[in-house]
């Protein structure tokens, strides 16, 4: 196993881009299990599959942030982030005698091959559309006994795995027609959240909660918009409104709760948050 050298300063491109082709990956390889070896780091060779879990999600999610951001050197160093997630589990999985990342990077270009009859067969697809429809009848020939909905995590964010739901199912016909249907479907479970509530029911009101986002995910992708970019970009808009907020009672009342006297009312409140909004109408 060769060993990396060590260089401080920041990587720069190795190659014309044309001729890149994954080689280097070895070197990360090689890297990770020089860490993982006897003498390596011991933070790295504590770790376990429960210990990094949490590190896939929150890699993915900074991934997420750099494509969102539109900043591409960003997004070259969170991708390589999360590329050493999959490197450190398939060395994980060699210590255990499973298999190691050969047989990962394997089994992703074996899935891609079959599941593109269209590029490397001779199955006709001339469409986005045909495309997925195809893969998900590959998919069940592949997964027979796994039900449909088998293959959506449990641990996605619950509206993308609402929307992903929906996706599913609606390549097998299960799904209105348009979004006549799924806006009619958002009032009717609203109607019943309303009961709920008058009803005073504690339980059934949180489950006919739980109908009505499910529902507005489905509109969501009738019309489609991504339910889950769509509320990210509202929690952002309230972030950035509120911290005008913020700043209006610091500047104007000391802060929160600085004179001791009760919280200031809703109306001046409401008021700087007005001002928020017609500053961001005026850019």
């Amino acid at each position: 196993m060769s060993i990396p050298s060590f260089d401080e300063k920041a990587p720069r491109p190795i190659s014309d881009l044309s001729t890149q082709d994954g080689a280097t990956l070895t070197r990360l390889v090689g890297v990770m299990r020089r860490l993982l070896a006897p003498g390596g780091c011991p933070w790295d060779r504590e770790q376990s599959f429960e210990s990094l879990r949490k590190y896939v999600l929150e890699e993915a999610c900074e991934v997420i942030d750099a494509i969102d951001s539109g900043n591409r050197d960003a997004l070259r160093e969170e991708l390589g982030d999360l590329l050493l997630q999959v490197v450190f589990q398939a060395e994980l999985l060699r210590a255990e005698g499973r298999f190691a990342i050969d047989d990962v990077i394997e089994g992703i270009v074996h899935k891609l091959v079959t599941r593109h009859p269209h590029v490397f067969g001779d199955v006709q697809a001339d469409t986005a559309d045909e495309v997925l429809s195809n893969w998900e009848k590959i998919k069940a020939r592949e997964k027979q006994g796994r039900g449909l909905l088998g293959g959506v995590p449990r641990s996605l964010p619950a509206l993308v795995r609402a929307q992903r739901i929906g996706e599913k199912v609606s390549r097998v016909g299960f799904d209105w027609p348009d979004q006549r249907g799924s806006r009619a479907k958002v009032h009717e479970e609203l109607a019943e959240l309303e009961q709920a509530i008058q009803n005073g029911n504690a339980e059934e009101y949180e489950e006919e909660l739980g109908d009505v986002l499910f529902a507005l995910v489905n509109l969501a992708r009738h019309l489609d918009v991504d339910a889950e970019s769509a509320l990210r970009r509202t929690i952002d808009k309230f972030t950035r409104r509120f911290t005008h907020v913020e700043e209006r009672v610091r500047e104007r009342h000391g802060g929160w709760g600085a004179t001791g006297e009760e919280p200031l009312p809703l109306e001046t409140l409401d008021g700087y948050w007005e001002e928020a909004k017609r500053g961001e109408s005026n850019k």
